[in-house]
C-alpha cells in the first residue's frame, strides 16, 4: 500500500512523535488530521486497489504506531485478529513458547491450536530466565515462535525481554511481545531485541473505550510483508473511521499514561495497608519480585495493577459491585478506571486466584478513586 507522508522533522521524543507522526504533509489548505477515506472500492491503476489491501486513513495510523515502536505497523480489526494473524505464520507443527499466564483469548486460542495438532505449545514461567531459555532451546527441538506478555495478564509478571531475545535469536525463533499493557511510551520491545510487537489498539493506544483494533509491528521487512499478506487473506481489516479514532486517541497517549500511572502507583501503595488486601501485584512496588528488571527495561510501571483480597470469590465480587465511580467492567487503557474479578470469566486460567481483582487505572482524580475503592473494600472487612 501507499506509505503516508510524514513530517520531515528532527524529533525523537516519543511524547512529540505521538502528537505529530502519521499526519498529512503540510501544505496550503492541507488538513492537519488524516482524512477519513470511507470507501471499499478504489479506481484502478494505483498500488492498493481494494480496502482489504490498504486504506489511506489506516496508513496514517500505521505510520504513527510504527514510528512509536520503531518498526512497520499493520493494523487489524481487533487484538485477537492481530494475534491470530501471527499464529497463522507458525509452520505446521511448529513450536511456540508462551507465558503460563496470558490474556484469556490468546491462551484459549493457543490451546485450541495445540489440541488440533496445528502447533506444539510450551508454557513457561516467564519470570524464570533459565526456564524461558530451556523452553526456547527445547532440548534439540527449538521454538519457532515465542509469545510473551510483560507484564503478564493478570498476574503482572515481568519477563527479562533482553534475555529471551538473545536466546530466541540464537535458535532462529521469532520473539513476539504483547506490549498492550505498557504501550510504546513505557516499553519498546523491538529495542530490547524482539522481532514483533503486538498491541490491542483498543486499549491504551486508542485510549477511549470506543473501538476494537489490533496491531503487529516489526522491523523485519520480509516479516512485515508476510503480516500484511495475512491481513489480506484473513480479511481482518478495521474501518477507516476506527482508524481515525485510534489516531486521534494516540495524540494524548503520553499524558494519559503519565496521569494514569501516577494514579496506579498511589493506589497500589495505599492498597498495601488496607486490611482487606492479601497481595498487591504492581511493578512499581519494591515488593514486586521482578521490580529491578521492570525498571531496567521500561520507562515506568504502567497503568494496570492486580490485587488479591482476603476472603472468598463472593467477597471479591462484592467489592467489584460496590464501587460507584470505578466501573465494574472488562478492558483496560481507557481514560476511566475499570476493575473486575478475572476468574468470573469461565475460560480464565484456573491458576489465577479466585479472589484476584485486576484494576485498569484511568485519569480521574486519585483521591476520588481511593475514596471509592476504600469504601468498597471496607464492605468485606
Amino acid at each position: 500500500m501507499v506509505e503516508p507522508h510524514a513530517h520531515d522533522k528532527n524529533y525523537t521524543n516519543l511524547d512529540t512523535i505521538a502528537v505529530h507522526a502519521g499526519r498529512p504533509t503540510p501544505g496550503p489548505d492541507v488538513p492537519m488530521n488524516p482524512p477519513i477515506v470511507a470507501s471499499s472500492t478504489l479506481h484502478a491503476g494505483g498500488p492498493i486497489g481494494y480496502h482489504r489491501d490498504g486504506n489511506e486513513t489506516l496508513g496514517y495510523l500505521e505510520s504513527v504506531i510504527g514510528t512509536l515502536e520503531g518498526g512497520q505497523a499493520t493494523v487489524f480489526s481487533s487484538g485477537m485478529a492481530a494475534a491470530n494473524a501471527a499464529f497463522d505464520l507458525i509452520p505446521m507443527g511448529g513450536v511456540i513458547v508462551a507465558s503460563q499466564y496470558s490474556y484469556t483469548g490468546v491462551a484459549v486460542r493457543l490451546g485450541e491450536l495445540h489440541d488440533m495438532g496445528r502447533i506444539v505449545l510450551r508454557l513457561v514461567d516467564v519470570t524464570n530466565a533459565s526456564a524461558v531459555e530451556a523452553a526456547i532451546r527445547g532440548d534439540g527441538v527449538p521454538a519457532n515462535w515465542v509469545w510473551i506478555e510483560s507484564p503478564t495478564n493478570p498476574m503482572m509478571e515481568i519477563c527479562d525481554i533482553r534475555s529471551a531475545a538473545t536466546v530466541a535469536r540464537e535458535v532462529g525463533a521469532i520473539l513476539a511481545i504483547d506490549n498492550t499493557f505498557m504501550t510504546p511510551v513505557r516499553q519498546r520491545p523491538l529495542e530490547l531485541g524482539a522481532t514483533v510487537v503486538m498491541h490491542s489498539v483498543t486499549k491504551g493506544l486508542a485510549g477511549h473505550s470506543d473501538l476494537l483494533m489490533g496491531a503487529l509491528v516489526t522491523n523485519n521487512a520480509e516479516l512485515h510483508h508476510e503480516i500484511v499478506e495475512r491481513r489480506v487473506l484473513l480479511g481482518a481489516v478495521p474501518s477507516a473511521f476506527d482508524g481515525f479514532l485510534a489516531a486521534r486517541g494516540i495524540r494524548t497517549l503520553s499524558i494519559r499514561v503519565e496521569r494514569a500511572e501516577q494514579n496506579a502507583q498511589a493506589l497500589a501503595e495505599r492498597l498495601l495497608d488496607h486490611p482487606a488486601i492479601k497481595t498487591v501485584l504492581y511493578p512499581g512496588l519494591p515488593s514486586h519480585p521482578n521490580a529491578d528488571i521492570a525498571k531496567e527495561q521500561t520507562d515506568g510501571p504502567g497503568t494496570v495493577l492486580s490485587f488479591d483480597v482476603r476472603g472468598t470469590a463472593d467477597d471479591a465480587d462484592k467489592v467489584c459491585k460496590a464501587v460507584q465511580l470505578i466501573s465494574f467492567a472488562t478492558s483496560l487503557g481507557g481514560v476511566e478506571t475499570l476493575m473486575e474479578r478475572r476468574r468470573r470469566w469461565e475460560k480464565e486460567n484456573v491458576q489465577v486466584p479466585e479472589t484476584l481483582i485486576r484494576m485498569a487505572v484511568g485519569i480521574e482524580n486519585v483521591e476520588d478513586l481511593w475514596r471509592d475503592l476504600k469504601a468498597a473494600l471496607d464492605t468485606i472487612v
